[in-house]
């Protein structure tokens, strides 16, 4: 008698490695952190009641800043290539307390308004924006004797210099007003 030895095929078993495929899927799908982009921080205005007007603003304490589709800036009714020399002009605008006629009347009651047009390139209206508020930054950096990069690194967690940005605001609201865009 002829003894048969049987040949066993070597195979590995399948049948749980698309299980295993799909718990590691989910796994790495929750412990794995998304790019968030950060946007601008702004805040968007309240919705307003149907029966509320927002105060009148004298043409003297309102600085207008516009850009339009072509990239082309005016300030104050005057067109510019760029904007050299825009930051000493909002800081004068907003510092004056009255001296000068065509200047604000105060800080607290200073405004500038920065609008655009629907075909202002986003970049346009962010080097805009980022200029007038370098403008107010320094205006409150010197007001306790800082410069503006030892401003912008003041930590409000700690209390200490929490209570020096505070000190910096007093009196000197940051009014930037954005218009709604016109065609």
């Amino acid at each position: 008698m002829k003894i048969r030895k049987r040949k066993h095929d070597q195979e590995v078993n399948t049948g749980s490695m698309a299980d295993i495929a799909f718990l590691l899927l989910i796994f790495f799908l929750v412990a794995t952190t998304l790019l968030q982009e950060k946007g601008l921080d702004l805040q968007l205005p309240r919705k307003k009641e149907d029966n509320s007007t927002s105060p009148p603003i004298k043409e003297r304490n309102l600085f207008k800043v516009m850009v339009n589709s072509r990239q082309e800036i005016l300030i104050e009714g005057e067109y510019r290539k760029d904007l050299v020399g825009l930051r000493d002009e909002i800081k004068a605008f907003v510092l004056n307390n009255g001296k000068q006629e065509h200047l604000s009347e105060s800080p607290k009651k200073a405004t500038i308004s920065l609008k655009t047009s629907r075909g202002t390139k986003y970049a346009s209206f962010i080097q805009v924006l980022d200029e007038l508020k370098a403008a107010y930054f320094e205006i409150y950096a010197e007001n306790i004797g800082l410069t503006k990069k030892e401003y912008l690194k003041l930590k409000q967690s700690d209390p200490q210099q929490n209570q020096l940005y505070l000190k910096s605001k007093e009196g000197i609201p940051m009014n930037i007003s954005i218009a709604e865009p016109t065609i």
